[in-house]
């Protein structure tokens, strides 16, 4: 079976966008990984729709990919928990930067592309290991 490199490039692309909003910066001295989410999150409303949207966005392309709609509507939870919760002024962005529902729905996404197409799963380079520790934890 061939990978459509199509596919290959929209799996390359929910990867990189979820990193960015959720794990791209480590903290100094910790083992803390935060993104441009919880960032994002401290300006008042606008931060947190701008961010709401972008993780739509993600889903999006997550569900060209043939995910059941109870997958893709756990996915619209965890966005939706993360944008109710993260209105919350500090709070709400504390909250953002340890829930990480992009990660959370980038983990179902490979958890589904592992059984449904695994020539695409394999075929995408691997994480960092400090993700797929995350994303194992996620799984779980």
């Amino acid at each position: 079976m061939t990978v459509n490199s199509q596919r290959l490039k929209t799996l390359q692309r929910i990867r990189r966008l979820s990193r960015l909003l959720d794990t791209a910066i480590r903290i100094p001295g910790t083992g803390v990984r935060i993104g441009l989410d919880p960032i994002m999150g401290l300006v008042p409303g606008a931060g947190d729709a701008v961010t709401t949207a972008f993780s739509a966005y993600l889903i999006f392309l997550a569900a060209h990919f043939g995910l059941p709609r109870s997958l893709l509507f756990k996915m619209m939870g965890n966005v939706g928990l993360e944008f109710v919760v993260g209105a919350v002024p500090l709070f709400g962005d504390i909250f953002d930067a340890f829930f990480k529902s992009n990660i959370r729905n980038l983990a179902i996404l490979e958890t589904f592309l592992a059984v449904s197409d695994p020539d695409l799963e394999a075929s995408v380079p691997p994480m960092p290991e400090v993700e797929q520790r995350q994303l194992q934890t996620l799984k779980r």
